[in-house]
């Protein structure tokens, strides 16, 4: 009996450290850290072209004496093609636009005005409020406006705010209000005529 319990407690004592040794706490891995998605923003640079379309009110100013019978004011539509480059330098935004618009008076003929504009505006994102400066040219015939032939063709400034939408990375849409200043369109008597044009536009353009 004795035999057999010393043999049963070496047995257990040899079993013992194997036991222990086979043992290993599992090692749990940490969970991946989630990627972050950077998201790249909108980036306004590149060619763009498109189509405008509204109205507007010209004013003449001119000596009553000599024009009695003239309406100093005329509305119209103005519709046309605009085509520019642009360059987005992070928080602000910079290009040139050349557009064209055919403007339809109410009470005179049309007029054939061409515009090429400086822009410059801060990048909302999609959004982008912008400002215009340049020089416009005005050519048309006033047959209505006054009695004999009034053919003109005069340079001036033109100025303006707006605001573009990116609807798609390729097209955006637009609303914008623009004056255009024109000095001595005409003389009668020895007295300029000056022609003040205001409009607003909408504007779609696809993006290349």
């Amino acid at each position: 009996m004795k035999r057999y319990l010393i043999v049963s407690a070496l047995a257990l004592g040899t079993a013992a450290p194997a036991f222990a040794g086979g043992y290993s706490e599992p090692v749990i891995e940490p969970a991946p850290a989630p990627v972050a998605v950077v998201d790249p923003g909108v980036d306004w640079t590149g060619f763009y072209a498109g189509l405008q379309y509204g109205q507007g009110t010209a004013s003449l100013d001119f000596d009553d004496d000599i024009l009695v019978d003239a309406d100093d004011e005329d509305d119209f539509d103005a519709y046309g093609l605009h085509a520019g480059y642009m360059w987005d330098f992070g928080q602000w935004v910079a290009g040139a636009e050349l557009d064209y618009n055919k403007a339809d008076f109410d009470e005179a003929d049309e007029a054939d005005l061409v515009r090429l504009r400086g822009r410059a505006g801060y990048d909302l994102g999609r959004f982008l409020p912008y400002v215009t400066l340049g020089v416009a040219n005005i050519s048309s015939d006033f047959t209505d406006v006054i009695d004999d032939d009034a053919d003109f063709s005069e340079t001036g400034v033109t100025y303006g705010i707006g605001v573009d939408y990116l609807v798609s990375d390729r097209f955006s849409v637009g609303l914008e209000y623009s004056k255009q200043d024109f000095d001595e369109v005409e003389e009668i008597g020895g007295e300029s005529i000056d022609l003040d044009a205001e409009m607003v536009q909408i504007r779609a353009a696809y993006r290349f």
